[in-house]
């Protein structure tokens, strides 16, 4: 979606498309060429947005070389449908958008960023000092913030243990409903319900109903959801969009990768 930058938020919170699917590429985890590739094999098989980024083992070197590779696969294959009358370049035009681990791992080649505050982090380094600390390189840079709450739930996984978060329970729903509805009330556009990455159970449905019936935000849940009969579950309880991260880097066949990601998000959509 590259020069598309001030249409991303719109694009991520059009609340007529059904329940969408993303990837988060971990730089930490794999090279630019590798992250590329599964790139294309999760737009081909129906992924609508690609988050990068995600672990403290990433920094602007690594960020940005993947961003670029990202960016660079996915015009590629626009214009080549562009030159084919049965191929749809529009299926291509999607956002590569950061998801960052701090303000020491963005990149200017992105089409937007995740400006989030991570709500119920006890630290403000995560409520208000890295997103301060990032702010001017973001806004020098041109990359379209997107506004977000960001929520951790148990198991929370590395994301919690390092974000120092107050871990929302599965049973916690009046604390869900508070938090939703003070994102609304902030202004956020968007709240991002996080199990933690690899985590052995994903936010509960509970929560994620909670939620919904709080706000009128757009919902990205993501952690612990590696079938898309779990992603269903969060679809049906009022997810806009379900993120799968540790799914798409189990898989180095490309082609395998897009046969299972385009059976997940069938089942998800089912």
């Amino acid at each position: 979606m590259s020069g598309d930058d001030s249409q991303t938020l719109e694009y991520v919170c059009d609340s007529n498309e059904a329940t969408r699917h993303a990837i988060l590429i971990d730089p930490a985890d794999q090279t630019p060429e590798t992250s590329a590739k599964r790139a294309v094999a999760a737009v081909a098989a129906g992924s609508k947005m690609i988050l990068v980024g995600g672990s403290s083992g990433t920094d602007m070197n690594n960020v940005n070389n993947t961003v670029i590779a990202i960016q660079e696969a996915l015009e590629l294959i626009t214009w080549a449908s562009s030159q084919d009358s049965g191929l749809d370049e529009k299926n291509w035009k999607v956002p590569v958008v950061l998801f960052p681990q701090g303000a020491a791992a963005l990149s200017p080649a992105a089409d937007a960023i995740t400006f989030m505050m991570l709500m119920n982090s006890k630290s403000p380094k995560f409520l208000i000092e890295e997103q301060v600390a990032g702010s001017m390189y973001i806004k020098e840079a041109g990359i379209s913030p997107l506004p977000m709450g960001y929520i951790i739930c148990s198991p929370g996984g590395k994301a919690g243990e390092v974000g120092m978060a107050d871990l929302i329970q599965p049973d916690d729903v009046e604390r869900m409903a508070a938090y939703a509805t003070t994102a609304e009330f902030y202004g956020f556009k968007i709240i991002y319900l996080e199990a933690g990455s690899g985590a052995n159970m994903p936010v509960s449905p509970n929560l994620i109903k909670a939620a919904r019936e709080s706000c009128n935000l757009t919902i990205v849940v993501g952690g612990g959801i590696r079938d898309g009969e779990t992603a269903k579950i969060a679809s049906d309880c009022g997810a806009d969009w379900v993120i799968t991260g540790n799914l798409t880097e189990s898989f180095d066949d490309a082609d395998e990768l897009q046969r299972v990601l385009n059976n997940f998000i069938l089942k998800m959509n089912g």
